[in-house]
């Protein structure tokens, strides 16, 4: 079916990052070459990977895989060209007019954080992937002409980025790519990008190591040799010529001494597609029984896809050199899909599968080895680089401890968490267990949304009271981690929103006595809306709170599985009341003197409510309870 030339819309959100693109915000302009040509080589490891199992996608093209730049000075244009995989219609349409699929609210609050400064244009086209708009920060315009393999028909996209392109059938010789950038004129301090020695500083520099020849087509004055065979230089003709740019060596393969910081941060991006340097590196070459050469970067910033099903693993298989997959989720735990990287083994066969790579002695062995030795270069990272990875990626590297028993005390020895006493520090579990009180058998623990909302929380009182120290964890893993390891140097975990915590004081269970005709009275009143109420060994200062028996819930995982919408159960709490608090003590007197009075049961309802807004729980009726706090001060102030 013909293709007729269409104009469209690009999506909102590719139309801001163009505007930023666009105006400069980034000034090492020359990125975007970089960019095109890690986009190609991409292309062509898509092509070997996929042509391994459907050799009818080469077309009997047995011709070398390549990439050549072609720069028409007299034009301002310059052509990146690949004989890759290629592009139809719809993935033209979904590649190069959208935010990855799964990015674009992300990218919307990303977008919102750079306006507000609070993050860097490098580092939001780094984080999303879409290098390929870079271009525009050097072009009036771009066409792209690209022939999916496999397809008769090409498709042509072009766009002058001023928030519109046209698409439209087309022809191409071959499979693969031509990104033509149309460019700028050149201003004052611009680099000529159609310069021959331009292009080549630049591709030494940015993509020496790409394993496929990057090419260019130059066109040379040489001298006519004369009828007696020497040189007349006065006749001069030209002649175009093919240099290779790049020296295709791989970096992963070369001794560790011979590879400059600057060399492995460039791989860095090349492999990740981020605009910014790595937060740190490993470079592994393994010997003995299982033998491979590994190079993995852990990014400054996650991605912004780090948490869905569908997540890309950044870490790709070699076999003698050859490439063999991308996204290779086999080579490591899913615990650390943020790391980026090669594999490269000799003893894997170049046609393996996926199916097989899962069942693969050598791949189990690798495997083994890459995830202890990643855990030591985590464990022994400076100080403010380990921060700053654990402000990042703590979150999914807790995950270790839930899934991978083998390594559990490993992870488990670099978790950090701020607790009721640390003033904000992160503290590691061997320094809480270090500073524990006399005598203090539990590591306490209290699972929340945010620091500031647990750092209050009526369940810290009485521990604070008796200067215990408690964890405070915000990531909704955290009920996996305290789960899976029960307990550490040899003291277990307790959360302190459940159970009875049984540290009551002497004269409590005495006082206990006297209230509990009221505590019965406050629980027929409140009938299924709780499970039960007790008197709390917990509270200070509060009147109320609910708790969750030991082998329940949390709150925080209640209201994570009623937040997914899938009908969950509402789970009853205990109610606890501080049986020392001036709204018991009243409340009982009202109830001994009138134990018919209608006030009692919006005393009690009081009591719960106000259980709900210490942990930030939304209430059925807020109108409601406004009312009853109103009536409480109004007879407050009558009194007065």
């Amino acid at each position: 079916m013909s293709i007729r030339k269409t104009t469209r819309k690009f999506k909102a959100e590719v139309n801001e990052l163009l505007d930023l693109i666009i105006n400069s915000l980034y000034s090492n302009k020359e990125i975007f070459l970089r960019e095109l040509v890690s986009n190609s080589s991409d292309a062509l490891d898509k092509l070997k990977f996929k042509a391994q199992t459907e050799p009818e996608l080469l077309e009997g093209d047995t011709a070398d895989f390549g990439i050549t730049l072609r720069a028409d000075p007299a034009a301002r244009t310059l052509e990146v060209s690949d004989n890759g995989i290629g592009m139809t219609f719809d993935e033209v349409v979904e590649n190069i007019g959208t935010i990855a699929k799964s990015g674009t609210a992300l990218f919307t609050e990303a977008l919102a954080a750079l306006k507000e400064k609070k993050t860097s244009a490098p580092e939001l086209i780094g984080q999303f992937g879409v290098g390929f708009y870079s271009a525009f920060m050097v072009a009036d315009k771009i066409t792209i002409v690209t022939r999916a393999a496999g397809h008769a028909t090409a498709v042509k996209w072009e766009s002058t980025g001023d928030g519109s392109y046209t698409i439209e059938e087309a022809q191409r010789p071959q499979r693969g790519t031509t990104v033509t950038v149309h460019l700028k004129e050149k201003g004052e301090g611009d680099k000529d990008y159609c310069d021959e020695w331009t292009l080549r500083d630049i591709v030494k520099r940015h993509s020496d190591f790409v394993s496929y020849p990057i090419m260019m087509e130059v066109t040379r004055r040489a001298p006519v040799p004369g009828g007696d065979g020497k040189e007349a230089p006065e006749k001069y003709e030209e002649k175009t010529v093919t240099d290779v740019l790049n020296s295709m060596k791989a970096l992963w393969a070369r001794p560790k001494a011979e590879i400059s910081d600057d060399e492995y941060k460039e791989f860095y991006k090349h492999v990740s597609h981020d605009w910014t340097d790595p937060l740190s590196w490993l470079h592994v070459k393994l010997e003995g029984t299982t033998e491979f050469d590994a190079l993995l970067y852990i990014p400054q910033k996650r991605p912004h896809d780090l948490f869905r099903p569908n997540a890309h693993h950044g870490v790709s298989l070699y076999s003698k050199r050859i490439f063999i997959m991308s996204d290779c989720k086999e080579l490591l735990p899913p615990y650390l899909r943020f790391l980026h990287g090669v594999v490269d083994s000799s003893d894997l066969s170049l046609n393996v599968s996926r199916e097989i790579l899962q069942e693969d002695r050598v791949v189990q062995g690798i495997r083994k080895a890459l995830v202890r030795r990643v855990l030591d270069h985590i464990a022994e990272l400076p100080e403010e680089k380990f921060l700053a990875f654990y402000a990042e990626f703590g979150a999914v590297l807790k995950e270790g401890v839930h899934s991978d028993h083998q390594n559990r005390d490993r992870i488990a020895k670099m978790l950090r968490y701020r607790t009721s006493k640390s003033g904000g520090e992160l503290v590691t579990l061997d320094k809480y267990v270090e500073n524990m009180a006399e005598g203090q058998e539990h590591i306490y623990y209290l699972t929340g949304e945010s620091i500031p909302s647990l750092s209050g929380s009526p369940h810290l009182e009485v521990l604070r009271k008796k200067g215990i120290e408690v964890l405070l964890m915000t990531d909704p893993i955290d009920e996996f981690v305290t789960e899976s390891l029960g307990e550490y140097s040899g003291k277990a975990f307790r959360s302190a929103e459940k159970g009875d915590l049984d540290i009551a004081g002497e004269e409590e269970p005495e006082k206990e006595k006297e209230y509990s005709g009221l505590v019965d009275f406050l629980k027929k009143t409140l009938g299924d809306k709780v499970k039960g109420v007790r008197p709390s060994h917990r509270l200070a200062d509060s009147a109320s709170c609910l708790c969750a028996e030991e082998q329940e819930m949390s709150a925080l995982m209640v209201k994570m599985l009623k937040a997914t919408g899938q009908g969950f159960p509402e789970a009853k709490r205990t109610l606890e009341v501080n049986l020392g608090h001036p709204l018991l003590a009243g409340l009982k007197s009202v109830y001994e003197r009138e134990p018919e009075s209608p006030r009692l049961a919006g005393y009690a309802q009081l009591l719960y409510e106000l259980a709900l807004v210490s942990e930030g729980t939304k209430m059925e009726n807020p109108s409601d309870f406004a009312k009853r706090v109103g009536e409480l001060a109004a007879e407050a102030l009558k009194r007065q």
